[in-house]
């Protein structure tokens, strides 16, 4: 008797392909982002800050593949350049969140208290502003430069991790097997690193993919705004803000690209995300099944 093969329900084919595109869009990113600096520095590709009188606003061609701005600098090159600054502020931010946020939710939703009131009050302010909001006043207060737009994600996303980790730890927490190894005499250190950690990080990956797609989205905005980085230094929305002027007058190519590539990172990020989300989920459920 034969036996047919199992099928793929149609929603976790879409969520592996999701994750598929989503893993070839931004490893394309952060192959950019290495190759870009080296073949700039080798003479390869022209100095993304350099500008020459005689091609300000020049349109596309083979001179200039995306054509080049106000400056004269080349827009194929600064756009490509950009993704690396991105990718470095947007990792910076997320990097020193979680390592803040993650432990932060562990304790506080491990010792409960007046502890863990003190640490929900302080993350639900900040909660409470929006991600845009918050991210202008920091960096307004901060000042314009990589490692205040890196500062200036960072505390706006530190609540988010802080929220989903001290849920999931309360949870764990009233486990029997914690409640086991408590009374075994095991100390609330050896509690949050062997039993807790383990739990709860398994749903930081997801929320790291969405929250850098979100990331990307609103030090564009800080760009945009005058409050992200110097003019020196490629970056997206700095590069959308100065093409607004010159768009009314037909000069599109200056906007086009920069929008673009940023369209298609938070996009590539978004399908990382999502699918991963997915693949977790049905993990989990998986895993259930078979216990």
């Amino acid at each position: 008797m034969s036996v047919s093969p199992a099928t793929t329900t149609p929603s976790h084919t879409l969520s592996e392909r999701m994750a598929r595109w989503g893993v070839v869009i931004v490893a394309a990113y952060a192959l950019v982002a290495v190759v870009t600096p080296l073949l700039v520095q080798a003479g390869w590709l022209p100095d993304p800050n350099a500008g020459l009188d005689n091609t300000i606003y020049a349109a596309p061609s083979p001179a200039h593949w995306c054509g080049t701005d106000r400056l004269g600098r080349d827009v194929c090159v600064r756009t490509l350049s950009a993704s690396g600054v991105a990718l470095q502020v947007v990792v910076l931010a997320l990097v020193v969140a979680l390592v803040i946020g993650v432990p932060l939710g562990m304790v506080s939703g491990y010792l409960g208290g007046w502890v863990d009131r003190v640490l929900v009050l302080l993350m639900d302010t900040l909660y409470t502003l929006p991600v845009l909001l918050l991210s202008v006043v920091l960096a307004f207060l901060l000042g314009r430069g990589l490692p205040n737009a890196a500062a200036a994600l960072c505390v706006a996303y530190i609540p988010q991790y802080f929220r989903v980790v001290r849920n999931q730890s309360a949870q764990v927490k009233a486990e029997l097997y914690v409640e086991a190894a408590r009374s075994l005499g095991a100390g609330p250190a050896w509690i949050l690193r062997r039993y807790l950690f383990r739990n709860v990080i398994t749903s930081v990956p997801v929320l790291l993919t969405l929250n850098a797609a979100d990331a990307v989205l609103v030090l564009g905005g800080l760009g945009f705004l005058g409050l992200g980085l110097p003019e020196t230094i490629p970056e997206w929305g700095g590069d959308l803000q100065q093409a607004l002027t010159a768009l009314p007058t037909g000069i599109w190519w200056t906007a086009l690209y920069p929008g673009l590539a940023m369209f298609v990172l938070v996009l590539g990020l978004s399908f990382l995300g999502e699918g991963l989300e997915s693949w977790l989920s049905g993990s989990s459920r998986a895993s259930r099944a078979a216990r």
